[in-house]
């Protein structure tokens, strides 16, 4: 994989300077329009999985170019080089993309609103921008749409609008990680606090729904283990490797989780019976990528495109993706993990795809039927 190094200022980041972006061939099966009597909407809570700018909006937090360098050709708050898995949703679904809810200039809400920041977590509640903080932005949100509605505005969410959205949760990467670093890479620590953020995700279900929510569509947490942030930053063995080379202890406690994520889920069905609660295999798509990547066009899974250090993984604490001596790769399309942690565009437009399918859906639903259960 070769590596094109970038000076601290970034002046050679235009798009005629972008790394070499070659289409993939997947990425053409992501846009499949389907229509429905119902004005379709996203009403997204997460981390940086999904946020389309609302750290930027919300911390100010200058994330610009090298991020969005394949397909926006600009900074626009997402952590990768493009579209995340959310945009490839909102495309299929023949949505905008969606505007953050912290975003104070010109935001369009018509076919949603995103309240995920990157960097959340489930807890400690009340402090910004954890899940808790975010479901209570979605009341504000509401309450004072339908108070605009009712005076006129247009082009908000009205009731029917907010109990027809479907209602996306994507969170809980990053607890596990602070408590992994926490307890030294520790298993049993991590697991004894589980429950606790579940309870979180849970009480953010139960809260939507007291609000109007019936169509929920919940996310588990992928394979941390085989971030090249993880790989890099902790000394390991090959004991402490599972077969494809992801960090053992990392991967269980994501499953541990999403374990208990698939049982609330469950739970939140038989409780709420005019609701439908879709649990979606994250972890199983995107472990597939890294099992099987030769399958799906990539080289070194392992390795970030953008960072520094070469190989095997890329990535140095003290010149992350965007600061001063990073480099990026000759060929984003051939990359799973853009910086370290975050995926690139091609491999979120495949896992996209995956989602689309049904086939990660328990109960077996497409992401568009879910209108129509």
């Amino acid at each position: 994989m070769a590596f094109t190094t970038q000076n601290s200022r970034m002046r050679s980041l235009r798009p005629k300077c972008s790394p070499q972006i070659t289409p993939h061939p997947l990425l053409s099966l992501i846009n499949i329009s389907k229509s429905s009597p119902r004005r379709l909407r996203l009403i997204n809570f997460g981390d940086s999985n999904s946020d389309t700018g609302g750290v930027l909006a919300g911390a100010g937090l200058p994330i610009g170019l090298p991020h969005g360098i394949t397909f926006f050709h600009r900074g626009t708050g997402r952590l990768g080089d493009g579209r995340l898995v959310i945009d490839f949703l909102c495309e299929h679904l023949n949505l905008s993309y969606l505007s953050p809810y912290l975003d104070s200039l010109t935001p369009n809400f018509t076919s949603g609103v995103n309240f995920a920041v990157s960097g959340a977590t489930t807890l400690p509640q009340f402090v910004p921008f954890v899940l808790d903080v975010q479901i209570r932005q979605f009341i504000h949100f509401k309450n004072r749409s339908l108070e605009l509605v009712s005076q006129g505005t247009n082009n908000l969410i009205d009731e029917e609008g907010f109990r027809n959205s479907l209602y996306m949760i994507d969170i809980g990467q990053n607890d596990l990680l602070l408590a992994l670093y926490a307890s030294n890479l520790t298993y049993e620590p991590v697991v004894d606090k589980i429950p606790s953020f579940l309870a979180e995700i849970k009480l953010a279900i139960q809260n939507i729904y007291q609000y109007g929510g019936r169509k929920f569509w919940i996310h588990n947490t992928g394979p941390l283990g085989c971030a090249p942030k993880e790989l890099a930053l902790h000394r390991h063995t090959e004991h402490d490797l599972d077969r494809i080379g992801c960090l053992r202890v990392h991967n269980n406690v994501a499953k541990a989780f999403n374990k208990g994520l698939q049982t609330v889920s469950e739970d939140m069905r038989l409780v709420f019976k005019d609701a439908t609660i879709v649990y979606v295999d994250i972890y199983a798509i995107k472990y597939k990528l890294f099992a099987k990547y030769k399958r799906y066009g990539f080289d070194m899974p392992f390795m970030a495109c953008c960072g520094y250090g070469g190989p095997p993984n890329n990535y140095n604490v003290k010149a992350t993706c965007g600061q001063p001596g990073y480099s990026i790769c000759s060929n984003v399309s051939r990359s799973i993990i853009w910086d370290g942690v975050h995926y690139t565009e091609v491999a979120n437009g495949m896992v996209a795809k995956s989602i689309i399918s049904g086939r990660y859906s328990i109960p077996s639903l497409r992401i568009d039927q879910v209108w129509v259960a």
